[in-house]
């Protein structure tokens, strides 16, 4: 594969990457990844370059992947979030957006909680904006690196493969994402969740529905369970949190009915006992924490792209630490 030049501006979602696109950053993820085993895990690749980190909805893992994913490229990252901003005080999206253009960012990381926050920012700026999670909308780099994650577990051969997501699929950024991204692979996906969280027009959707968790895990080669927000349960779309423990938690025994070796997937965090079976977290069928490994690496490879888009016209790209 020869990527010439990297044709997009900003990473809003996985439905604009070709599968060549996808392999790509697939394959400078995995050299990356090497990269962060080493000793001394900085190279000199985005010198120079300044990246914001605009969180203006709480995270973890994804602020700190990507705030530790610049700073391995020797970028100059800058956190800029809700409390304590202007945004605090009422400023508009787009007011922030003008003021962070002043600074002259090479690129701009953003969560939002209002679905199109990051295409409203990308169409308004010349830097390039990558969507952290914007409202129910996309999540793409989550999706990556759990592709990445399923591509170094099943050593490349993910074509003719069958996942599952259980959970709430109508809130979910990470299982609208997912899903394109995976059907691209030649993955099948099969949901299964609430008929409350489930979208009206999931028929429409390129997945199968399933009202049993029993059978929708029978055969899989992999299971993605979705963190469940509990605000759900005060808005009346779910039973007590008993009751949706006794249907949609996987289990030793759901994930026995897998195929063989099937892994665990889960964008954390982890309510233990209401998504995942405590023990089954821990289990050596989870690849959680390869999850959180392959974020940096994955965010690395995303970044170093989007950074050097103008500048970088080779097939893969020279990372050398010196």
């Amino acid at each position: 594969m020869i990527m010439t030049k990297w044709p997009h501006k900003d990473l809003l979602d996985t439905d604009h990457l070709t599968l060549a696109e996808v392999t790509y950053l697939l394959n400078m993820a995995r050299e990356f990844q090497e990269i962060n085993t080493r000793p001394v895990k900085k190279v000199p690749t985005l010198r120079g370059k300044g990246v914001v980190l605009f969180f203006a909805e709480d995270s973890t893992r994804t602020k700190t992947s990507f705030d530790v994913a610049g700073k391995r490229l020797s970028a100059d990252t800058f956190s800029l979030g809700k409390s304590g901003s202007s945004i605090a005080k009422g400023e508009s999206l787009k007011d922030t957006a003008l003021t962070l253009q002043a600074m002259s960012p090479d690129i701009i990381v953003i969560r939002h909680s209002s679905s199109g926050a990051a295409r409203f920012l990308a169409e308004r700026l010349a830097c390039s904006v990558v969507n952290a999670g914007d409202g129910w909308h996309a999540h793409p780099t989550q999706a990556l690196l759990d592709a990445y994650t399923l591509r170094e577990y099943w050593q490349g051969k993910m074509a003719g493969k069958t996942l599952l997501i259980v959970g709430d699929i109508t809130h979910s950024r990470v299982a609208r994402s997912n899903i394109h991204l995976l059907n691209l692979l030649g993955i099948s996906v099969r949901v299964f969740g609430p008929k409350t969280l489930l979208p009206r027009d999931i028929d429409a959707w390129p997945v199968s529905v399933y009202a049993n968790l029993s059978e929708a895990v029978a055969g899989v080669d992999a299971v993605m369970c979705l963190r469940l927000q509990l605000e759900r349960q005060q808005a009346g779309l779910l039973p007590d949190l008993s009751e949706y423990a006794a249907q949609f938690c996987l289990t030793r025994d759901h994930l026995a009915k897998a195929a063989p070796g099937a892994p665990l997937l889960h964008p954390g965090p982890i309510n233990r006992g209401l998504e995942i079976a405590s023990d089954l977290a821990d289990a050596p069928e989870s690849r959680i924490l390869d999850q959180v490994a392959a974020g940096v690496a994955l965010r690395m490879a995303v970044l170093f792209t989007l950074g050097m888009r103008n500048e970088y016209a080779s097939e893969e790209p020279h990372v050398s630490p010196s």
